[in-house]
């Protein structure tokens, strides 16, 4: 019994020294990798970059008071992650990207390695499967004259990650590896392969899914519950607002539904009788009429799930 007590006396001590080493040590940090590949900007791909930006990433960054990138207080975070702040995306040198190299950027785009060495933590999408004329779209709008990113100094304000986001950081979410051969967009007539392309680089699934705790941004169709539904995300107010099944269920999934009523949700936030869409989800106006039948059609060919999400309101 002795033997038991004094072993389980080092153990907790092992524990707690761990404990304390992760608290203090804070999110890890890794080694930042040059690329080399060098960024030319084109007019389309500017337009290209504002688009995925908007859809993407405005959401995040975009301060009202602003009107730019400059980052806000993450308010439908959980709070057991903490207090976070969405960074100032600009092109302040100080406060912004303005002295980010492409290298830098794509790092973190693609790992969630920041130019410090500093990894993103989950909240933060990753974007390991988006074709590198997209990745570069985002860098050539970041650093073209629109009023969204033009420099503004507006101090970043540092996030206070939980002791818990800490832990996981440091035992579960690491960086993701970079891609070993160029990734090209898919044929764009070919409307399934297309839109399953669009619903991972647009980050359909992982609201989607099951839970965020298990979406696999690498392999995104071994997220659990892929487009089952059910995951909590919050609103502005804190509030879960539960996800929709989004497969081929007829009974509680879009197996019933017409391609022109998804495009109705999607785009415009409609639907018969009832508001489609609530924060965090928001219209995706920027996409086509095309682009979003695509997804649909790609929804269509993955296997059903039975969930009946029950739709939270609140007043």
């Amino acid at each position: 019994m002795k033997r038991i007590l004094k072993l389980l006396g080092v153990l907790i001590t092992l524990i707690l020294i761990a404990a304390i080493i992760i608290n203090f040590r804070g999110i890890p940090s890794y080694e930042v990798v040059a690329i080399d590949h060098q960024v030319v900007s084109t007019p389309e791909q500017i337009q290209k970059g504002k688009k995925v930006v908007a859809t993407l990433c405005a959401g995040c960054h975009m301060n009202q008071e602003t009107g730019k990138l400059t980052g806000k207080l993450m308010s439908d975070v959980p709070k057991e992650f903490g207090v976070v702040y969405s960074p100032n995306i600009t092109q302040d040198k100080e406060y912004g990207i303005g002295e980010w190299t492409d290298s830098e950027l794509i790092l973190l785009l693609r790992t969630g390695i920041k130019r410090d060495g500093k990894y993103a933590p989950p909240y933060m999408a990753k974007l390991p499967n988006m074709a590198d004329s997209d990745i570069d779209a985002i860098i050539s709008f970041l650093k073209s004259d629109n009023q969204l990113v033009n420099a503004d100094a507006t101090p970043d304000k540092a996030c206070e990650p939980s002791f818990l986001t800490k832990f996981l950081c440091t035992v579960a979410f690491k960086p993701l590896p970079l891609p070993l051969t160029k990734l090209n967009i898919p044929d764009t007539a070919d409307a399934i392969k297309y839109g399953r392309y669009l619903a991972h680089n647009y980050d359909c699934f992982s609201c989607h899914s099951a839970d965020f705790k298990t979406v696999d941004f690498l392999h995104p169709t071994k997220s659990d519950g892929y487009f089952g539904g059910g995951n909590k995300p919050l609103n502005q107010s804190g509030q879960v607002i539960v996800t929709a099944n989004l497969t081929p269920d007829n009974e509680t999934g879009i197996g019933q539904w017409s391609k022109d009523e998804f495009i109705a949700a999607v785009k415009y936030g409609t639907k018969k009788d009832e508001q489609a869409l609530r924060y965090p989800m928001i219209p995706y106006t920027l996409l086509t009429d095309y682009e979003v039948s695509c997804i649909y059609d790609y929804l269509q060919t993955i296997p059903p799930i039975s969930n009946n999400i029950q739709r939270t309101y609140y007043d």
